[in-house]
């Protein structure tokens, strides 16, 4: 090929893209101008229509600010009542393995990670002031956090 043709080819590709594109882009204007837009819009009584069939609740602004407003009386009147009335305690439950070895401060060391006591040192100087504390039971014992130190004490000990 010579220069002269390849460059005539060149200018026939460069005018047959312009024709295409000013064709396509025209079509798809036309199309969009005196496409169906109006009809193809539900109105506003359509879609609520259409929402409520499908299962959902359609309100104003004032009606949703008035429902707002109706919950959030019956919520603050709920929590005037509640507090007094809702008191919960929890109440810890553990099953305490006691092995040939374990001290008493062992022992307290564990009530006090099953929060079943608050504190070990408490514990150990009530077994020590009782003189039990040569006197513990290898097994495994149910306490919880409901029971006093002398009941936890005498599962524990004989």
């Amino acid at each position: 090929m010579k220069a002269k043709s390849l460059s005539s080819f060149a200018a026939g590709i460069v005018v047959a893209t312009s024709i295409v594109a000013t064709v396509y882009y025209l079509d798809s204007n036309t199309n969009a101008v005196s496409g169906t837009e109006d009809e193809s819009k539900p109105s506003e009584s359509e879609m609520k229509k259409s929402l409520t069939e499908a299962g959902y609740v359609i309100h104003t602004e004032e009606e949703w600010n008035e429902q707002i407003a109706e919950a959030e009386a019956d919520t603050s009147d709920k929590q005037e009542t509640d507090p007094e009335e809702i008191k919960e305690t929890v109440i810890y439950r553990t099953m305490l393995t006691v092995s040939t070895g374990m001290t008493s401060i062992d022992v307290g060391d564990a009530l006090v990670k099953a929060n079943v006591i608050e504190n070990a040192m408490d514990f150990f100087n009530e077994v020590e002031q009782r003189g039990l504390a040569n006197k513990l039971r290898p097994g495994t014992y149910e306490v919880d956090s409901e029971m006093t130190v002398d009941e936890i004490i005498s599962t524990i000990f004989k």
